[in-house]
């Protein structure tokens, strides 16, 4: 007794041609040799259910296995037919057919909507173009990581894809630069290389620290006392505190430079600067009232 091929491509003698279809390409995905090359049995399977769609996904050749005309070869089952004149017993297939790496051999099929052209030209015959080499897709992704890390340097752990990579984030990083991670991407085809990590960089903004190029910004607030008087007060640099001498009667808006402690990386190194910001008593005091209502009066506008 023949094999049922209905029971092969796993449907029943109902089915559609459009279910047919659909279970052949599911198990020409699982079955293909190319993609089972440590498995010699699913290349069997391969050509197992090559052959039932090639009966059964043509609805002539369908409609004579379910007649007995045919037997699940493809073969017609009354004595002498369709041999000795001419006749083909697997039905008309204008001549076309393929011959794949696992041996099957059936009438022209577009695999290339399974697998994808490049799979496909390795198991077609001739006429079709031959493989090549071609690099795997990259990967992008976008970290958020905060202010110091960035301008400093630090090496973060991240999971991508299911692989942890360690992240090696230069000194001087800037918001929205983007490292590439070499070969860490998904898998080349047809031995080509391998893609890469795109990791775009979101830094997040700081407390009081803001970029200017090379050059680190930061408001530093002082006392109406300490802009009168003058004073040294600590303040922070991303490399640490250090002390700064505040002139005697300083204006808001006035500028300190602190040569050296701006971002460094390989355009070279910045300074931080420190605009003044004079900030008034937070309660009425009225001895310093007193005192300023004696002060003369100056023109300080220049309109």
């Amino acid at each position: 007794m023949g094999k049922d091929l209905y029971a092969i491509l796993g449907v029943s003698k109902t089915a559609s041609k459009a279910d047919i279809k659909s279970a052949y390409h599911k198990l020409a995905r699982k079955y293909h040799p190319d993609v089972n090359k440590d498995n010699p049995s699913a290349a069997e399977k391969f050509k197992e259910v090559s052959a039932a769609y090639d009966i059964l996904g043509d609805e002539s050749k369908r409609a004579k296995y379910d007649n007995n005309e045919i037997d699940s070869d493809g073969k017609p089952t009354g004595f002498g037919a369709g041999f000795g004149q001419g006749g083909n017993p697997f039905g008309d297939t204008n001549g076309f057919y393929y011959t794949s790496s696992a041996g099957g051999k059936g009438p022209d099929f577009d695999f290339s909507s399974i697998f994808g052209e490049e799979i496909f030209s390795a198991f077609t015959g001739a006429g079709r173009r031959q493989p090549r080499a071609r690099k795997g897709e990259d990967i992008a992704y976008t970290m958020k990581v905060d202010f110091l890390s960035a301008v400093k340097g630090s090496e973060k752990q991240v999971n991508i894809g299911g692989r942890n990579i360690n992240v090696k984030i230069p000194a001087g990083t800037m918001d929205g630069q983007t490292l590439r991670l070499k070969g860490l991407g998904k898998t080349g085809h047809m031995g080509g290389a391998n893609g890469d990590v795109l990791i775009t960089l979101n830094v997040a903004e700081h407390p009081y620290f803001k970029l200017d190029g090379q050059n680190v910004i930061m408001e530093l607030p002082i006392s109406l006392k300490e802009a009168i008087l003058g004073a040294k007060i600590v303040v922070p640099t991303i490399d640490g505190n250090v002390a700064v001498k505040i002139p005697a009667y300083a204006s808001s808006g006035e500028k300190l430079r602190l040569k050296g402690k701006g971002l460094k990386n390989f355009k070279g190194t910045g300074d931080q600067i420190m605009i003044l910001k004079i900030i008034s008593p937070a309660h009425k005091n009225t001895e310093l009232n007193e005192v300023v209502a004696k002060l003369p009066d100056e023109n300080v506008r220049s309109f």
